[in-house]
């Protein structure tokens, strides 16, 4: 949407652990690709109601050649990609795609063209099947029939070449947001385009996944295909791309072939200073806060869980690993309150939890940080004051006599959105808002509770390196206060850089949790692909 590509500066990055060998490039000295240039930007400028999210942006690829587009939330990236993918029209500036102007704000001439796009926000339909959300658009009118069999055969095809599993017959609708993401991949490459658009296309692989996607991307560069490749993982960046351009503001302030980059200069350029990097410190664990023994649920149209044991200590973060669709959601709305458990037992500070509800979970000390922060986290025809009070606003210092304080409501207000950064007026509507300000709603209004146990599901997921940074800094704020962190992730390096203790989730069980100095890329990605852990521990969940 157009408000949310403001500016989001943020003050920190992280700096998880270098991507694996098999990831670096086979050559990171040479230049960048010499092929034609098969598409160029030129002055390219947009507006939205005063705020400038591109300024006269220039910039060129070519063919065979990977592209990778850096900046902040906010920075102007998703504008411009959504320029040249048809659905926004350029206030000034030209784009060529081999040699022929490109028509503005059409989508059928970039696909015509051989441009797709794998989109940051889906653009799914959600009542229908992968399969039919794949090759919708792709046959003509006039065909009496689907050759649904082709395409099924297709599909399975290109999920097997990129690890990118998924049912062709669910409905989009039950799948999770990163099962989705995988149907959008799927979608861009099932039309065979010249030029690929990849907005965060690892968010949901493992590592060996992500090893796999960027051999077959090497495989088709060779045979010409070129990419514009956008990620917040400065690892892949680094180890895919062959030149790299940064936004800033909506105008492009650095440019770095491969050779000459690294993260810290491509962390520095991104937020026009240096970044210090958040560390852990190592804390003694505390009382248990939430113990889970032998519990299952299984909710209609989600990934059943059973026999799940986990426990989790005062100033302590266990992170939960795990390919998207495995059963982190569904543990994530269990302990959210959203459904209740079909058996197992749940202790929270030490005491038998009856009925799960969201209510009463966030008056016992609950903390809830949701996966989908859009559809879920905030309610976007809302303003910031009511979102930020919506856990609270039955509490005394915010009403009397079933009217709202208003006033109390705005101080409370104004020192939330200076002390979390949130860029937005007290009257913005909170769809507005770039996706890290979102977060930073969200953080303001669970964080601001002091909350003894938080359940935080991808809470970077999307977010660049400053915003992310930011994120867990505030995560280990709470730890250190005495909060026990249960942190759901599909990004390990996230969670090799904020966890204490690593768990992994597989086809709806839990394993134990080992010590994150115990673990790597590797073991963790072969433990989510089903393979057992190779050392032989007696940490994991032992009280």
């Amino acid at each position: 949407m157009p408000g949310s590509e403001g500016a989001d500066p943020m003050s920190t990055s992280s700096t998880p652990d270098p991507p694996p060998s098999s990831l670096q490039p086979s050559d990171s000295s040479a230049p960048p690709s010499a092929g034609e240039v098969v598409l160029r930007v030129r002055g390219v400028s947009k507006r939205f109601a005063g705020l400038v999210a591109n300024d006269g942006i220039d910039l060129s690829l070519r063919r065979g050649e990977v592209l990778s587009l850096l900046g902040e939330n906010g920075a102007g990236k998703t504008t411009l990609m959504n320029i040249l993918f048809g659905h926004y029209v350029p206030d000034s500036g030209t784009i060529e795609a081999f040699g022929t102007p490109l028509a503005h704000g059409s989508p059928a001439a970039a696909l015509e063209a051989g441009i797709g796009m794998v989109h940051q926000h889906f653009t799914l339909g959600t009542n229908l099947s992968v399969l039919d959300n794949v090759v919708l658009g792709t046959e003509p009118l006039w065909r009496l029939r689907q050759d649904r069999r082709g395409a099924r055969r297709k599909l399975a095809r290109l999920a097997d070449e990129f690890g990118l599993a998924v049912d062709a017959d669910a409905r989009v609708g039950a799948l999770s947001v990163g099962e989705q993401q995988r149907v959008e991949i799927l979608k861009a490459l099932y039309r065979d385009v010249r030029i690929l658009i990849l907005d965060e296309p690892t968010a949901v692989l493992t590592p060996q996944e992500t090893e796999r996607l960027f051999a077959t991307l090497r495989h088709m560069i060779e045979q010409g295909l070129s990419v514009i490749f956008i990620s917040h993982k400065l690892a892949e960046v680094l180890a895919v791309a062959d030149r790299i351009v940064v936004l800033r503001q909506g105008a492009v302030v650095g440019e770095y072939g491969r050779a000459a980059a690294d993260r810290e200069t491509l962390a520095a350029a991104m937020v026009g200073r240096e970044v210090p990097a958040p560390k852990r410190q190592r804390l003694a664990p505390g009382p248990v806060a939430l113990a889970l023994a032998d519990v299952a649920a299984a909710p209609p149209g989600a990934v059943a869980i059973r026999d799940v044991d986990l426990a989790i200590r005062a100033h302590e973060i266990l992170g939960i690993a795990g390919v998207s669709g495995n059963g982190q959601r569904t543990l994530a709305d269990l302990l959210g309150g959203l459904m209740q458990p079909d058996a197992g037992e749940i202790r929270l500070f030490g005491e038998h939890v009856g009925p799960l509800e969201p209510a009463r979970l966030t008056a016992l000390g609950v903390g809830r940080i949701p996966e989908d922060r859009h559809a879920v986290g905030i309610v976007g025809d809302m303003d910031l004051p009511d979102n930020l009070i919506l856990e609270s606003y039955r509490e005394p210092r915010f009403q009397r006599y079933g009217w709202l304080r208003r006033r109390a409501v705005a101080g409370h207000v104004r020192r939330l959105i200076g002390r979390f950064d949130v860029r937005g007026g007290e009257g913005t509507l909170a769809r507005s808002l770039s996706g890290g300000n979102i977060q930073k709603l969200i953080l303001a209004r669970v964080l601001s509770r002091e909350p003894r146990l938080i359940i935080a599901a991808q809470p970077t997921r999307g977010l660049d390196v400053g915003a992310a940074a930011y994120v867990h800094e505030q995560l280990f704020e709470a730890r250190a206060r005495g909060a026990a962190i249960l942190l759901i992730s599909e990004d390990l390096e996230e969670l090799l850089s904020v966890a204490d203790r690593i768990a992994v989730m597989y086809r709806g069980r839990l394993s134990p949790g080992w010590p994150v100095e115990e673990l790597d890329m590797t073991e963790l990605g072969l433990m989510m692909s089903g393979h057992s852990h190779s050392t032989e521990t007696e940490a994991g969940n032992a009280l």
